[in-house]
């Protein structure tokens, strides 16, 4: 998924980032990564993460497979055609029509509610994790923690910490939980402040739990929502939804891909 935070989780890690405590310093080496930890702490703690939180981040390791994986995202420079082939664009367009017509109506309860079909939700699942198949084997908590670490996008990933620990707070993740090697949690691969800010309990259960299909379609459906999608509209280059899939990954090969699988599967 695209690294963005929505207003909402903006407006909430503002009020986090409200305390005085001076940033914890950034690094591009492992080596000081324990001693950032304490540094770190102290400023979620300043910034309203509680007890649970603290203890996961002190608890996190640094992640070098993170790091390698952030340092060596090649596929996004290939040309549309060899990035569709890499991602088996044949394959999540066929499982994706399958998928739809095994459970038309949930589908369909979806784009009522939110507007957005489903070829567009389903090449988004089949892209993120093969409709659920791999969704991560990284510790999210120091997944993040070590990209907000790392000096190449400390501020980014710095709020996206924040959240993670608030989740944590919250139950919603474990200090136990895996997702991608960016941190990215569930079938459509949701940043924890994201998370925080689009995700919606789809299947009524009282809690929002990206790595339930349910949820997790109904929080990307919202996250497209929420981000201007207008119920009826073209989303292909050029159309008014497309500048929509470019909110959900800043790459202009995976946009067009979406795009692409998206009406195939809805033919």
């Amino acid at each position: 998924m695209t690294f963005r935070l929505g207003r909402c989780a903006l407006a909430l890690i503002a009020g986090l980032l409200a305390g005085p405590v001076a940033a914890a310093p950034c690094s591009n080496t492992g080596a000081d990564y324990e001693s950032w930890k304490s540094l770190m702490a102290q400023e979620a703690a300043a910034a309203g993460v509680g007890q649970r939180g603290i203890a996961a981040l002190m608890g996190s390791s640094y992640s070098s497979r993170t790091i390698a994986a952030d340092r060596n995202q090649k596929s996004f420079r290939y040309s549309l055609d060899k990035f569709m082939q890499v991602r088996g664009s044949d394959t999540i367009i066929r499982q994706g029509r399958a998928r739809k017509a095994k459970n038309p109506e949930f589908y369909a309860s979806l784009e009522r509610r939110y507007g957005v079909p489903a070829g567009v939700l389903l090449a988004i699942h089949g892209m993120e994790t093969g409709f659920g198949s791999f969704m991560g084997d990284t510790n999210v908590v120091s997944a993040i923690a070590t990209l907000a670490y790392d000096c190449r996008r400390s501020d980014f990933f710095t709020p996206h910490l924040l959240a993670a620990l608030v989740l944590v707070d919250r139950g919603s993740i474990s200090p136990a939980s895996v997702g991608a090697k960016h941190g990215e949690l569930g079938h459509t691969q949701f940043l924890p402040g994201n998370a925080l800010a689009y995700g919606v309990d789809g299947n009524g259960d009282g809690r929002v739990d990206l790595g339930n299909i349910t949820d997790a379609m109904a929080s990307t459906a919202n996250f497209l929502a929420r981000k201007g999608w207008q119920p009826g509209l073209g989303y292909q280059p050029g159309e008014p939804n497309f500048a929509v899939i470019r909110e959900w990954n800043a790459a202009s090969v995976y946009q067009q891909a979406i795009a692409i699988m998206a009406q195939q599967i809805d033919r």
